[in-house]
């Protein structure tokens, strides 16, 4: 196939692509989105809900309905795809039987959590075990990964692993324990002088990567074909504790210095266990990452978007447009309640 060649032969500078995205419409495949679109010919599969940017080709189906994928696919072949929406092995190998064949890259995008929780060492490599007790969701994503690396092993599968760590994009407030979708909530807490929850005493070191620069690694990663059969994970350089992303977003927010109360993980789980997941396999434990296999394979790759600009983009978005201005008044309850010890009925 031709899209084959171009990756073995290294044809690839400037070459105009034919990418697949499964999803397109999360926070991490919009950043991709808005990266590859007008440079290469970009279709996203997915079911729908909402509108893609101007010239990007829109799919309909539900990806986990294999008659409705095979049909709209319709047997087309695509030199790169990245799929945004596996997440057991099961559905991994069936996306190894549809695609084997017909794409130049496959890439299944992974997750930082499934490093080893808690860490041995306070700096991960891809060469860091895998191994999260505390998460259904990690245990599952490196199932996944052992599904595609049999598959390239035994089989050829052209699959590339890929790693965000917390990824975020323009319309979302990240932080530890945070309202999706809803970014007034926090931002009117910070500007209130209200509490902000930290879990732990606010030490840890967390990385988060603006969307716009996982993107710009991932899309550099499809131009080495020495890519191939490898795992990258794709983080900020720039790490910070809790409690100075809090700080940062207060002074950007033009709030006061943000009212911070820590709890510790294990007092959250026994107000509310949902958060055991979220807090013990993950944004509780340290984060820091190595990227330097990253910049081996795409030389001389920076991250732009540091904290503090990632956060002024999102509060000029949220000041600015209405319809990201709603309130969770039902998760600024339960903040309040979990802050006063409150046990979640």
């Amino acid at each position: 196939m031709q899209y084959e060649k171009s990756f073995e032969t290294g044809e690839n500078s400037g070459t105009r692509r034919n990418w697949l995205l499964l999803g397109g419409t999360g926070t991490i495949s919009t950043g991709v989105v808005a990266q590859l679109s007008g440079r290469h010919r970009v279709t996203c599969v997915n079911r729908g809900h909402r509108p893609m940017a101007e010239g990007v080709e829109q799919l309909v189906a539900d990806v986990y309905d294999d008659a409705a994928l095979t049909s709209v696919l319709d047997g087309r072949s695509f030199d790169v795809v990245v799929d945004f929406l596996t997440y057991t092995p099961e559905t991994a190998r069936t996306r190894v039987r549809q695609f084997q064949g017909r794409c130049g890259r496959y890439v299944f995008i992974s997750s930082a959590t499934t490093y080893e929780k808690p860490p041995r060492t306070p700096l991960m490599t891809e060469d860091t075990p895998q191994s999260n007790p505390f998460s259904d969701y990690a245990r599952k994503k490196i199932q996944c990964e052992d599904v595609f690396r049999a598959a390239y092993r035994e089989e050829g599968f052209p699959m590339v692993i890929v790693r965000p760590s917390l990824t975020y994009g323009d319309y979302d407030l990240p932080f530890a324990i945070r309202p999706r979708g809803c970014p007034m909530t926090l931002l009117r807490r910070l500007r209130a002088g209200r509490p902000i929850l930290v879990p732990g005493d606010g030490t840890t070191f967390f990385t988060m990567t603006h969307n716009s620069d996982f993107a710009r690694g991932l899309a550099g990663l499809m131009e080495n074909p020495d890519a191939l059969g490898e795992d990258f994970h794709i983080t900020q350089d720039e790490c910070m504790t809790w409690d100075q992303y809090a700080q940062v977003m207060a002074e950007v927010a033009g709030a006061p210095a943000p009212v911070l109360v820590h709890r510790t993980s294990e007092e959250l789980i026994r107000l509310d266990d949902s958060l055991e997941a979220g807090l013990l396999g993950d944004k509780s434990q340290t984060a820091i990452f190595d990227n330097s296999k990253l910049r081996r394979y795409v030389p001389g790759f920076r991250f732009d978007v540091p904290f503090r600009e990632g956060v002024r983009r999102i509060i000029r978005m949220v000041d600015t447009r209405p319809e990201l201005q709603r309130v969770d008044d039902a998760w600024d309850a339960w903040i309040d309640g979990l802050i006063a010890g409150r046990p979640v009925k």
